[in-house]
């Protein structure tokens, strides 16, 4: 019997190499005109379709990258220490820490919908720590922001001397090289800041603002329109909307900043995971759909409680926060140009209350994160140690809108007429 090489010769069967190499080619040559897509094309578009560049298979739905290694290209056999570069590991990945397929699709999406060069991450803390072994600031003015962010300029602090300031302090203190750390819509509340205002400032002493826009991801708000140097989401909420994967992302103008970020990544060890890589992908495809929802359903459920907060539930609501609510406020809605965030803080009348209106609610998981498309209530007090122990962050998922104000509206009325 014939060999079956002998045999795929006879009739001229490409081999499976070269099928991959002739798959891979059509691929590439297909999806140049998808290129940069963001650019030409709307949100919904672009989410689906601007990692289609990256198509290494006849898949639909990217797959699930399971190894952490990867066969060597005998045809292309560079030394490490000759390359200029590592652009080269989105086309032939070598080892999943420094880069993998899933990771680089990531990356096509997050570059055009962010609007820069973007850097993905194992998580939103992740991203922020390389941040700041990057850019290596001697000062660090920040205020309120996620806690986990204040615990690692901490750790800067404690091993490097970072000194760190207030707003207040930037005029006095603040140098070329600095950074300013902004958090708007701000953690727990759902607050904004003057975005322009902070950025002048900023930029006026030759530091970088570092923008935090997680509770307000584009297309609710884009930061760049408001001078921020340095965007940081974490993908782990809006982007990845379903409670199941941790990641975060950097997002910067210059392409040679990113690169320089990505050289680090390999060696902080931080590059996101196939798996959260997978699920990822997975969620920003219906990306635009849910943060639109979410946005509308917060919008809603804060304009009922504010109503009410005097007539329905005066023994219980103490406060509302929220950005729709900062009326007085001209910037606001300037920033928010796509719709306000979909988490808002409440203030009760005391702890003992915090501790029970989460078992009272129906559709209302108690737990801590925010951003998937179940609503979640949390007593904060329980993950942040420095936030006022009577404040309750809710984070509005995708149900009906009416179902959340009818199940939060008789929890609280429940608890208001037995405070009476």
């Amino acid at each position: 019997m014939k060999s079956f090489t002998t045999f795929q010769n006879t009739l001229k069967i490409p081999s499976r190499v070269s099928i991959s190499r002739s798959i891979i080619k059509n691929f590439s040559t297909r999806s140049v005109a998808l290129h940069h897509v963001g650019k030409t094309t709307r949100l919904s578009t672009t989410l689906i379709h601007a990692d289609d560049k990256d198509n290494r298979v006849t898949d639909v739905a990217p797959p699930i990258n399971v190894s952490t290694t990867f066969r060597y290209d005998n045809e292309n056999l560079i030394p490490w220490n000759q390359r200029e570069d590592f652009t080269f590991l989105e086309t032939t990945p070598i080892y999943s820490r420094l880069g993998h397929p899933n990771s680089t699709r990531l990356e096509s999406i997050f570059n055009e919908i962010l609007d820069g060069n973007s850097v993905i991450y194992s998580s939103g803390l992740a991203a922020y720590y390389a941040a700041l072994t990057y850019f290596n600031p001697k000062r660090l003015f920040i205020e309120q922001s996620y806690h986990g962010c204040h615990s690692i300029a901490n750790i800067f602090t404690r091993n490097y001397g970072l000194k760190q300031y207030t707003f207040a302090d930037i005029e006095k203190f603040a140098q070329p090289g600095d950074i300013v750390h902004l958090e708007s819509p701000v953690n727990p509340f759902g607050t904004s800041y003057d975005i322009q205002k902070l950025a002048d400032r900023t930029h006026a002493k030759g530091a970088l603002l570092l923008v935090d826009s997680t509770f307000a991801p584009p297309p609710l708000q884009n930061v760049w329109d408001f001078g921020a140097d340095i965007v940081m989401h974490s993908a782990t909420k809006y982007f990845g909307g379903h409670s199941d994967l941790l990641s975060g992302v950097l997002v910067v103008k210059a392409l040679e900043t990113s690169k320089k970020l990505k050289e680090d990544r390999i060696y902080l060890g931080t590059n996101i995971g196939n798996l959260e890589s997978f699920l990822l992908l997975r969620s920003l495809r219906t990306y635009e759909l849910r943060i639109k929802k979410q946005s509308e359903n917060a919008e809603k459920l804060v304009k009922y409680l504010s109503d009410n907060k005097d007539v329905k539930f005066p023994n219980v609501l103490k406060n509302i926060y929220h950005s729709s609510l900062q009326t007085k406020e001209p910037f606001v809605t300037k920033q928010l140009k796509g719709g306000f965030g979909p988490v808002f803080s409440i203030i009760l009348q005391n702890t003992e209350q915090c501790k029970k209106l989460p078992t009272l609610v129906k559709y209302f998981h108690h737990a801590t994160s925010l951003g998937g498309v179940e609503s979640l209530i949390e007593w904060r007090a329980l993950t942040d140690p420095e936030i006022d122990q009577k404040l309750i962050r809710i984070s509005v998922g995708c149900e009906n809108v009416e179902d959340l104000i009818n199940d939060l509206g008789c929890a609280l009325k429940q608890l208001n007429d037995g405070a009476s």
